[in-house]
């Protein structure tokens, strides 16, 4: 579905376009073979997109790289995903978490070390429907093929970007209350999340 929106130019999918891509988006059709390192797909409208999984992998590499080379404390950051290499000298590194409506200005931020951190938002690549108002972006709702809504700012933290990453658009699209239920599942993980009122929301981690 997501080939058909441009952010640029302020175009979204005809809903044919949309109900005719929607059968495709369902990872029960692809057949990896891992064996011989090989993908298919079983249906001609599939495509995919790495879109919220290939920044996260690439921060972990980059730590991974630094530490081979016996760099202790570091920070690498790609967009909205940043990996935490020990501390900072001594003191947490601070990350903030920008307001989704105020582009220079900071929502909140967070002293952490030794750590991957990742946000997904609804500010980056987006337009606004002449005719609606609506905020068209780039976070899709894979049941809908629309622009996901409820939240505008999901940030996950773990061990991994390789995880974070695809975290937070997970946790964007389920919204808050089934997204703080997921995250509150798993060991290590948690989660700030800002809803389309501006309300801040923490996982059980954060507020204990």
């Amino acid at each position: 579905v997501g080939r058909w929106y441009d952010y640029r130019k302020g175009v979204a999918p005809a809903e044919k376009q949309r109900q005719s891509s929607l059968v495709a988006v369902n990872y029960r059709l692809i057949e990896l073979d891992s064996e011989a390192r090989q993908l298919r797909f079983r249906h001609p409208e599939l495509q995919i997109d790495l879109g919220g999984i290939a920044k996260g992998y690439a921060v972990d590499r980059a730590l991974e790289l630094l530490v081979e080379r016996g760099i202790q404390n570091a920070s690498v950051s790609a967009g909205g995903d940043t990996g935490l290499l020990g501390d900072r000298r001594g003191r947490p590194w601070m990350v903030g978490i920008r307001n989704p409506r105020r582009q220079d200005d900071v929502a909140l931020s967070l002293p952490l070390e030794s750590l991957a951190f990742s946000t997904s938002g609804d500010y980056e690549r987006y337009f606004i429907d002449p005719d609606t108002g609506e905020r068209i972006h780039h976070i899709i709702n894979p049941r809908t093929g629309r622009s996901s809504s409820g939240i505008i700012s999901a940030s996950v933290m773990g061990p991994s970007g390789f995880d974070t990453d695809p975290l937070s658009t997970t946790v964007f699209v389920l919204g808050v209350e089934r997204g703080l239920a997921l995250i509150d599942s798993l060991a290590e993980f948690d989660a700030v999340l800002i809803d389309d009122s501006g309300v801040v929301h923490y996982s059980s981690g954060l507020v204990e």
